[in-house]
Order: C-alpha cells, then structure tokens, then sequence
C-alpha cells in the first residue's frame, strides 16, 4: 500500500528517468553507481558474509504522516514520540524471512519493494512453501495477496511489467506500455490494474493484466472522467471493480493544496465499462482502504485522512493515516511512522495493539499486506 506521496515520487521519478536517456549512457550509470553504492551500504553494515541476512528485511509504509486534524487525539501526531499505554509485541528473531509475518488484526506481511530510488532487496510471499522469496534483480516486486506471482519492475523496461513466478524465479515480460503510479493487485492476487499514461498522445487508459499473462486495455475519457492531481486506479473491496477518483469540475483549483474531489468512479476490470459513481470526496488507496462491507471507507482527503460513508459522502472523522488496511470488527492497521510499529486500533482512535517489527524492516520500503 502506498500513499498519494508515494505515488508522486515514483512517478517523478520515472520522468526524470525517461529524460535522463537523451544522454548516451547516463541513466544506465546512474543505475549502476546506485546499486555499487547500495552494496556498499550492506557490506558495511552486516560485515560481508551477513549481508544477504540482514538485507532480509523491506517494510510496510504508509510513507505520507497522517495531519493533524479535530478528533480523538490518538489520530493526531504530537511533535514528540509518546510513550505507547499498550505494550509493544516484540519483534521475531532471527531470519524472520523463513516463515509468515503476521501482523495484528489477522493480517500478514505479502511483501516489500523499494521503489523510485536506488534498488533494495525486493520480498514476495510464497504461501505454498511458507516462507518470502527475495530479489535484488529489480527495481521494484509488488506481491501479490494470493496466489504464487509477484509483479516486478525493470526501470530499464520502461514499457514492461514482468509477472514473476515465485516457485520457479522465472519472469514473464509483459508489454503494457508506459504505466505511471503503482501497479495494485486485485484482493485475490488474480490481475494487476494499472494507470496507463501515452506521454506523446496524453490518452488516459486502465489496463488489467492478469497473473497469466492476458493484458487488455481500455481507454478513459479524462474529459468526462477528469482527473487532476494524483489520479490512479485502484481495485474495490472483492475486486469486482476499480475505482478512480473524480476531480470537482466546478470547484477552483490550487497548486498549493489538493483539488476538491467530485466523488469516486467504478469502472469494470472486465470490459472497462463506467459502472457507478459514489460521492466519496477524497483517494483511497487501495482494496483494504474499503470496510469489508464496502460501507465506509479511508481516503486522503483534503483535510488528510478520513473515514468516509460510502452512501452518502458524509466524513465519519479522522483516520490514522490514508493508507490504513480496515480489518474486521472496524479494526484499522497502520504503521506509527515515529516509531515504525505497527498499531491496530478502533474507529474512535484507540489503540488495542503495538507491534514492534525487526530492525532490518526501516522505513525506505513499502510493504504490502494481506489477510491471513
């Protein structure tokens, strides 16, 4: 899962390696400097032979800090770390890549990629033999919830997205295109949607891409369905349909604060027909943002993250962060970005658990998570 932030630097960085290629060599370099330094960085750090130990590690980021915003003052980040009144589940020992991390409220880590910079060591979950496999072949490896695939991207292959098969480490390459934001997995790990962006043309398109390999493309039409700031498709709650969020036409627009949100468009992953619009104000960022009901849901909105009421529009309150995965029983997960523990805690703002993650789990990495 990966905030509006998030989404933004990948994108620029993406940009930047696009124009970089009008000079012979210089984003290979770049590349190659990048990954010698990171090298560096681990052999200094574990010792030589501990590295690839230690590297065993990519974390779960909610990389953008939840605003202050009225409500419970749990919600509210104060300037200094506070003392947690839960105690903190430690964290496991040793190789924790061997087995499933679980983490509270019923869910499980599926993976970690780094992403717009330099490469780190990617991890996908193979559920069949219960343990992550890891990468450092790519610039980014988006797990999947279920299944065996893992997604992985090349920035040398600006217009492919691989489909990695976890059991044999072999990659089908997959030609999409030039695709901006993060490739987000459906709830059952079964297709990818992806933001499709023609930088000659500007033309606006979804694509889906299953974990076989089918690729099918459906334009958009960003008059209609306009879009401005960060505008990237996501997957509903039982993946039957992918959202996208909806610029207000009539409303005035800033470059110094987020546009006014119109609502949140459905459009079918099958044919790319418009199903339904809801006026949720504000960008979810993903499938788990959705209560398990599809009542309600989290956005980033522009007074930060909210929870939502799908039906109506109408803001419950604060939420902890804009990428919060909602369990059952109205539980939210997130990530305390002050002390990189994990926190499940209820609607009004109460924390009912802490969970302390293994050092090598730092905050330059984006984890994804699942339902157990």
């Amino acid at each position: 899962m990966n905030g509006p932030t998030e989404q933004a630097l990948r994108t620029a960085v993406r940009e930047l390696a696009d124009e970089a290629q009008t000079l012979p060599g210089l984003a290979d370099r770049a590349r190659a400097r990048g990954r010698r330094l990171r090298r560096r960085r681990q052999l200094a750090a574990t010792g030589g032979a501990l590295a690839a130990l230690v590297a065993l590690a990519a974390p779960f980021v909610w990389l953008r800090p939840s605003a202050p915003a009225a409500g419970p003052a749990a919600w509210g980040p104060p300037s200094a770390p506070a003392e947690s009144a839960n105690p903190v589940a430690p964290a496991p020992t040793g190789d924790w890549t061997r087995s499933p991390l679980t983490l509270p409220g019923g869910w499980l880590l599926a993976g970690a990629t780094s992403t717009g910079g330099p490469a780190e060591r990617g991890y996908a979950l193979d559920r069949t033999r219960g343990r992550y496999v890891g990468s450092d072949r790519y610039d980014e490896v988006w797990a999947a919830p279920r299944g065996d695939t893992a997604a992985v991207v090349d920035y040398d292959r600006r217009t492919e997205l691989g489909l990695l098969d976890l059991a044999s480490g072999e990659v089908r390459w997959v030609r999409t295109g030039g695709h901006i934001m993060t490739p987000h997995w459906s709830p059952d790990g079964r297709r990818l949607a992806l933001t499709l962006m023609d930088k000659d043309s500007g033309d606006f398109s979804l694509g889906v891409l299953s974990a076989t390999g089918t690729w099918r493309t459906f334009p958009v039409d960003d008059q209609e369905y306009l879009c401005t700031d960060q505008c990237f498709f996501t997957w509903n709650r039982d993946g039957g349909e992918v959202a996208l969020q909806q610029t207000d036409p009539t409303a005035p627009r800033s470059e110094s604060e987020p546009h006014a949100r119109r609502g949140v468009q459905f459009f079918s992953p099958d044919d790319g027909r418009p199903t339904r619009l809801v006026p949720v104000k504000g960008d979810p960022a993903g499938a788990w943002s959705w209560s398990p009901d599809g009542g309600r849901v989290v956005v980033n909105g522009r007074q930060g993250p909210e929870v939502v009421e799908v039906a109506t529009g109408r803001v419950i309150g604060p939420a902890p962060s804009a990428d919060a995965a909602w369990g059952s029983d109205d539980r939210l997960l997130y990530r305390d970005r002050r002390t990189g523990e994990m926190v499940l805690a209820d609607l009004d703002g109460r924390e009912l658990v802490r969970q302390a993650l293994p050092d090598a789990l730092g905050l330059n990495m984006v984890l994804l998570v699942a339902p157990r």
